[in-house]
């Protein structure tokens, strides 16, 4: 008999049509296999019995880093095949294939990199099919190497015999490379200027970690700023260049033993660490280190976000540097995460001493994941690099189908949605929208998630505050119809949708501003509904919020309002009294509220009150944005 199947989902780039070679010949199989804008679309002919066994091994065993969402077939007529191959992938109109996300260098590459008789001995490009660069190195779809950055560098004999020998795992990993063909290294100054012998770059950049100075290193999706974590010189000078006062940096640990070292480490803590994603992880700080960590890492927070190193040329830096490095995003205060080497050379110029740079293209920048294991269960506070863009199901729109439909997402760390029948996909983060570069930004991450999906969406939805930077940009991308959500009513679907909750629900959203309905600011919400519509049942009392939606940036200010409104003036003067620091920040906020000039009535508590989540080591008034909350979620968020 013969059958012809179509597997949808995470299929391409995750050695799945490897996986189906070796499969078919196991069971003694005949026909074909490739990559189509559907996914892997497979027939295979022979014994009935054999070919049950394949399909149903196909369902039940995929490679580890697919995920396979649906399986269709169909007999057809048998044509009387001899072998079975693996064919060049077909393009078409149609495209549902899920692209996969980056994935941490596995076990097998890390020992070849590691191997000084494998020809692999310190390469940090090494890959195989099951890790490696993904997302940010497609540029279309179906996933072959001429639709990647890496069509630039031909396969080498050595490379090319990998490529095509089904029984090694680098059998049609598209960025294969070795030392002979693929992309290379070098250490160079802000001027681009070679610092050493390309050979020499993975000592001489260890050396300048281990002597205090700053290191731009291009990475997988984008430059981090690098620096040794136990040296407080170096960590505060990196806050100083990069004016950042208080939110936490990130981390990146040697390995598991070295984070031990800093921070408790639960099972399910250590496997977000050690998956495939390898985000950031949110973890609680010894009090007595065994490796002290820099004060101005993460002041006065509890926690610290940490992340094991996940391609070869992390892993090879930190086995040479300093086992415990800072590794914040390389970006200017303002600016997108910089990811192409002429602008991050001149815009990093300033805050880094030298520059770790390659020569495989970033097709799109995506930065760090940040999570948090609450419960034995990972939480997002960052969903980017190494999740995206894995696809999130959701409940079928009500009343049957409906037009595809983009979620631009707020202003402040954004990301956006794409939204087709029951497929969600949501982008990489893509920061705070305010500047013209960061704009430029969403409109290429836009474009390029839209060209891998082919979701072409003619419905807009945005926030309903009528001076955001993303409902502007909803009004400018073409789409039939632009529809304004209330803020606090999108948190509350969200939560039903990620729930899978179809129907009405009674949600408490607390969050720091949005614009209401009758104009005012909320934050403190008791809403009922939910998808298409709510009622608000019960809100905080308003108070003057000074500077408007200033506050989410300074939570002194929805403090000092709400002092101002319920105990009066006399309050603000205790206020300044018990924060002597912040008394000039403090009578400003009293002259805007005297005048009542810019002070919009508001019904948010969200980033006023330190101890509102509970838990120790509060942060007080919330000095930076997202440091209203306790500690316990502070560490590590600003990657």
């Amino acid at each position: 008999m013969r059958r012809e199947l179509v597997v949808e989902g995470i299929v391409q780039g995750v050695g799945f049509r490897p996986f189906v070679y070796r499969l078919a010949r196991d069971h003694r199989l005949a026909g074909w296999v490739c990559n189509d804008e559907r996914g892997v679309v497979i027939a295979v002919e022979g014994a009935p019995e054999e070919v049950a066994a394949f399909e149903r091994e196909l369902r039940e065993r995929p490679p580890a880093l697919a995920v396979v969402t649906r399986v269709s077939g169909r007999d057809v007529p048998p044509i009387g095949e001899a072998e079975f191959r693996i064919v060049a992938s077909q393009r078409g109109e149609e495209r549902v294939a899920a692209v996969p996300a980056d994935a941490a260098t596995c076990a097998a590459c890390r020992a070849d990199i590691l191997d000084p008789a494998n020809r692999r001995y310190r390469y940090p490009f090494t890959n195989c099919t099951h890790c490696g660069p993904r997302f940010t190195i497609i540029k279309d779809i179906p996933y072959d190497r001429p639709m990647t950055t890496m069509a630039a560098f031909p396969m080498c004999p050595e490379c090319e015999r990998e490529y095509h020998d089904p029984a090694d795992r680098r059998f049609h990993a598209q960025p294969n490379a070795c030392p002979a063909c693929g992309p290379s290294v070098r250490l160079v100054d802000a001027a681009g200027r070679d610092l050493c012998s390309p050979a020499a770059w993975l000592e001489e950049a260890a050396a300048r970690l281990r002597a205090g100075q700053i290191v731009a290193v291009k990475g997988i999706g984008a430059f981090h700023l690098a620096c040794d974590a136990t040296n407080e010189e170096a960590v505060a000078r990196l806050r100083r260049v990069k004016h950042r006062r208080h939110r936490p940096f990130a981390l990146m640990a040697r390995d598991l033993e070295t984070v031990r070292r800093v921070a408790e480490v639960s099972p399910a803590e250590e496997r977000a660490l050690t998956s495939p994603a390898a985000p950031i992880v949110l973890l609680r700080r010894l009090r007595d280190p065994d490796l002290p960590v820099a004060p101005s890492v993460a002041p006065g927070v509890d926690t610290l976000g940490i992340m094991l190193p996940y391609t070869p040329l992390h892993i090879l830096l930190l086995q040479e540097a300093p086992p415990l490095l800072v590794m914040t995003s390389g970006n200017p205060s303002g600016l997108p995460v910089q990811y192409r080497e002429e602008e991050a050379l001149t815009d990093l110029a300033d805050l880094a001493d030298a520059f770790l740079i390659h020569n495989r293209p970033i097709h799109v920048p995506c930065d760090d994941s940040v999570v948090q294991v609450v419960d034995g269960e990972v939480r997002f506070l960052r969903r980017s690099r190494g999740y995206v863009p894995r696809e999130v199901p959701v409940p079928a729109p009500p009343g049957g189908p409906a037009p595809a439909v983009l979620g631009v997402g707020g202003d402040l760390k954004n990301t956006f949605c794409l939204l087709q029948g029951r497929r969600a996909v949501l982008s990489q983060h893509l920061g705070d929208l305010e500047t013209a570069e960061a704009q430029a930004n969403y409109r290429r991450a836009l474009d390029h998630l839209q060209r891998l999906t082919g979701i072409r969406p003619t419905v807009a939805a945005c926030d309903l505050h009528p001076g955001y930077h993303s409902a502007a940009l909803a009004r400018t991308l073409g789409a039939e119809a632009v529809i304004p959500v209330q803020h606090h009513h999108a948190h509350l679907a969200a939560c039903l949708a990620e729930n899978g909750w179809e129907g009405e629900a009674i949600g408490l959203v607390l969050d720091g501003t949005g614009y209401g309905t009758d104009g005012a600011i909320w934050g403190f919400e008791v809403l009922a509904g939910g998808f298409e519509g709510f009622r608000r049942v019960a809100h905080l009392a308003y108070s003057p919020l000074p500077g408007s939606e200033a506050a989410v940036r300074h939570p002194l200010r929805t403090a000092a309002g709400m002092l101002w409104a319920h105990l009066g003036e006399e309050a603000l003067e205790r206020l300044a009294a018990l924060h002597p620091d912040r008394a000039g920040e403090i009578a400003n906020v009293r002259r805007l509220l005297a005048a009542g000039l810019n002070c919009p009535p508001a019904g948010t508590a969200g980033p006023a009150l330190p101890g509102g989540g509970g838990g120790p080591g509060t942060c007080p008034w919330g000095r930076a944005q997202g440091r209203g909350a306790p500690s316990r979620g502070g560490g590590g968020q600003g990657g």
